[in-house]
């Protein structure tokens, strides 16, 4: 398979799922991170107020007192704390950060310090004094990765647990799909029983319903091939028979004359032949396009007809049949307008060979509330209703007709028919005396 590209609906499946879970996990991730940054940055935003505004006693802290609990040896800590009197002299400083040389502007704000750190300020002021707390955001930062994985850790622990679980379910759902694929692989090419449906899921069943109305219409298409090659077979042997006969009268022929004769017989029964194998194919081809055919096309019935007509008048001008149109309306169908021009020409051949010489064949197309009707009657001896359902099926002639032929050229017009979804009708022509053969088109 060069250039194919294939998929596994399995893969498909826990790729997505799994991967959904995946980008669940980091979207709440990072949620909770987002959300506890957030409470963190109120939280202490609230605390760093409340601490300002203790120090606004307006007495002065200074930095002489080692065990104060703000002085130096609590560097450390997140907060600190800058004192300036109201002529912006440093009056205090709660760790040893060299930070700010002078206050910011009062409330909050954020300062990146030279050592690309950045820090949450607020400043507020007094008569006395200029007070300014300082935190680390570094330290917001970490409480915030603290709660969050705090808050996710119990997704984090369910998402293996929560893929397992997935994959056993994907698993478990195509199980049956791989059976049937089993089955299938299982299977020897002439093995078309219905494939079996229990236990698969809704969404899979219709597709191995179609596959067993396939598998029941190949059954059909075998069957009647089988058929139709016994039936050929036999078909076939009595003109090959006689051609041999034929043959060997001609080799046996006395005279000149009698040559002749031979040869005139030889020659018929080779045309007859001919004749039998052009209807075997046309059959089988009619056959393959029923179930193999293509988008049909609107074709011109009556257009068609008289094509048709064309190509049998030679074969009635020969036997001096009275061969025309008795009526041609305009009218569309649908379908394959080869295939009904051999419908078409296989009735009118019928019609010619059956009528008596000097008789009359007559065709009429005809557009009313029922559909398009094709319509030929001739003047020959018909068709006994107990024969007409018989006289469809392959190489059946009536008996006592007094014409050869193959058998097969009704076959074909019932074939062509119910590839167009017509219906074909043999009755009595009231008009003619002989048969009257109806093709009704739905419309």
């Amino acid at each position: 398979m060069s250039g194919a590209t294939t998929h596994s609906l399995r893969t498909r499946l826990l790729g997505f799922i799994l991967g959904a879970i995946v980008v669940a996990a980091v979207v709440q991730v990072v949620t909770a991170y987002r959300t506890a940054l957030s409470e963190a940055d109120a939280l202490f935003d609230r605390h760093m107020q409340k601490m300002a505004f203790s120090l606004r006693s307006g007495t002065p802290l200074i930095n002489d007192e080692p065990n104060s609990a703000l002085s130096a040896d609590r560097e450390n800590e997140d907060f600190f704390v800058q004192m300036w009197s109201a002529n912006g002299v440093p009056i205090f400083q709660s760790a040893a950060h060299r930070l700010l040389r002078q206050p910011g502007p009062p409330g909050f704000s954020n300062l990146r310090s030279l050592d690309n750190r950045t820090y949450r300020l607020f400043v507020i002021a007094t008569p006395q004094q200029v007070i300014l707390v300082a935190q680390d955001m570094a330290a917001r930062r970490d409480m915030a990765r603290s709660l969050a994985l705090r808050t996710a850790l119990p997704a984090l622990l369910m998402a293996p647990l929560l893929m397992l679980v997935v994959w056993w379910v994907v698993s478990r759902s195509l199980a049956p799909v791989a059976s049937v694929r089993t089955q299938v692989a299982r299977r020897r090419a002439d093995d078309l029983h219905p494939v079996n449906e229990q236990g698969l899921p809704a969404e899979v069943r219709p597709l191995i319903q179609e596959l067993n109305l396939l598998f029941e219409r190949l059954r059909q298409a075998f069957e009647a091939q089988q058929h139709f090659v016994a039936d050929a077979a036999h078909e076939l042997r009595s003109p090959l028979a006689a051609l041999k006969i034929q043959l060997q009268g001609l080799q046996r022929a006395a005279d000149e004359p009698a040559r002749e004769l031979a040869i005139k017989r030889l020659a018929a029964g080779i045309d007859r032949a001919g004749h039998l194998v052009d209807q075997l194919l046309v059959l089988a081809r009619q056959q393959t396009h029923a179930s193999a055919s293509g988008e049909p096309q609107p074709v011109a019935l009556d257009q068609v007809s008289l094509v048709a007509l064309a190509d049998a008048m030679p074969a009635a001008q020969a036997r001096g049949i009275d061969l025309g149109v008795h009526r041609s309306d305009a009218t569309t169908v649908r379908g394959d307008a080869e295939a009904l021009r051999t419908l078409i020409r296989n009735l009118l051949d019928n019609a010619i060979k059956y009528s008596p010489p000097g008789g009359t064949v007559d065709l009429s197309v005809q557009a009313d509330m029922v559909g398009a009707v094709l319509v030929i009657e001739d003047s020959g001896p018909g068709i006994a209703p107990r024969d007409r359902a018989r006289v469809l099926d392959r190489f059946y002639r009536v008996s006592g007709s007094g014409a050869e032929g193959s058998g097969l050229g009704l076959a074909i017009v019932k074939a062509i028919a119910e590839r167009h979804g017509a219906r074909l009708q043999l009755d009595e022509s009231t008009r003619l005396g002989g048969l009257r053969v109806q093709v009704i088109f739905a419309p």
